[in-house]
């Protein structure tokens, strides 16, 4: 947010003369001229001339102006007190912005229970310009208080104004407290609501965070639909439709960070007689030799069995791979020692495409090895 809709009020209506006294409308220009130019003291002498003149048309916009002079000058308590005064004129358009310009007084002094009542003042004031920051500020003032029901309202009615400005921030924090509340529908429609408000050629960085936020959303519901359709965990799953659901909602949940509730779906699954068999078999798609294998004959067909149930597979292969590095350094360090059944242990990598990485990489650490002044090694 900005210090204010605009750092000195300017006017917004004809300039009215006082018969009476000196022209309010040409004290408050060259008050901003003044202030523009640095001379926030001169500039704030002359608006509170104005001010001085009593309840004339340029009150409020003297006083808001006084109020941004004295805030840059380091004197906040004047400033605010500059503030009220534009506020109490009721000046549908300067009103609310001093109410801004003091609620933002109080924000950056992590005021906050003084700031919300400011933020009100905007919103009783009902100028469409000024009701997205001030709903906005509102929302996450109540969200940190942990009302989320004040909050909700404040984010939907920022939606309401359709501004672009604001519209996508509140529906980002409005989805992800509808996620956390385990309601991804709602969660969806704030996003899309959100989403179209936004160019996203104008904006890319606003758009990508709530389309995200938006495949999230349908993660979530995606994992609850297929929760729904296995039914409660101490009932038997559809013979039909259970194994479906079992593997689409074990491999959906790891997405969310959810991989403990994954391995409990897998082992549902394969503990249900009536869905048992199929559930194995989508289990090992990935991994699994033909239909007519006997999975029995491979002793780790059960092991990676286990660990994709788990969510532990990479570190299964990281140790495979580990254990396979070591056995072939042992047999190839003395190649001039191997019999013929261990040179043809040590070309069985050679049928894999990771074989010649394993290869170069014993290479290479002989190389340093036979080599310890290499300048690889300095």
């Amino acid at each position: 947010m900005s210090e204010s809709p605009e750092p000195v009020p300017a006017a917004t209506e004809p300039a009215a003369r006082d018969e009476h006294g000196p022209d309010a409308a040409r004290l408050c220009e060259e008050a901003r001229d003044l202030a523009e130019r640095g001379e926030s003291a001169r500039a704030a002498a002359l608006f509170e001339r104005v001010l001085a003149l009593g309840d004339t048309p340029h009150r409020a916009q003297a006083a808001l102006g006084l109020a941004v002079v004295l805030d840059d000058a380091g004197d906040t308590e004047r400033a605010r007190d500059a503030d009220r005064a534009a506020i109490a004129t009721g000046d549908p358009e300067y009103g609310p912005r001093a109410a801004y310009h003091l609620a933002l007084t109080h924000e950056r002094a992590a005021e906050h229970g003084l700031a919300a009542p400011a933020w009100r003042v905007v919103v009783d004031f009902g100028n469409p310009a000024y009701l997205p920051p001030a709903h906005l500020a509102l929302a996450r003032l109540a969200d940190d208080a942990g009302d989320f029901d004040a909050a909700r309202g404040h984010w939907e009615a920022v939606l309401a104004t359709g501004d672009a400005e604001h519209g996508p921030p509140a529906a980002h924090d409005l989805a992800q407290r509808h996620l956390e509340r385990g309601d991804p529908v709602r969660a969806q429609r704030a996003l899309t609501a959100g989403l179209k408000l936004i160019d996203r050629a104008a904006a890319p960085y606003a758009h990508a965070r709530l389309a995200v936020t938006l495949g999230i959303a349908c993660l979530d519901q995606a994992a609850a639909a297929f929760g729904a359709a296995l039914g409660d965990p101490g009932e038997p799953a559809d013979p039909e439709a259970g194994p479906l659901a079992t593997e689409l909602l074990a491999r959906t949940l790891p997405l969310r960070g959810r991989d403990a509730e994954a391995r409990e779906v897998w082992r549902r699954g394969l503990a249900d007689p009536g869905t048992a068999a199929q559930v194995r078999a989508r289990l090992r798609r990935d991994f699994g030799g033909d239909d007519e294998d006997d999975p029995a004959d491979l002793w780790w067909e059960p092991v990676v069995e286990q660990a994709v149930t788990d969510g532990t597979l990479p570190a299964l292969a990281g140790e495979a791979f580990g254990a396979l590095d070591h056995m072939y350094a042992l047999l190839a360090a003395r190649p001039g020692e191997a019999d013929e059944m261990t040179g043809r242990a040590l070309d069985v990598p050679s049928g894999y495409p990771w074989g010649p990485l394993l290869q170069e990489s014993f290479a290479e650490r002989l190389r340093l090895a036979a080599d310890p002044a290499d300048p690889v090694d300095r």
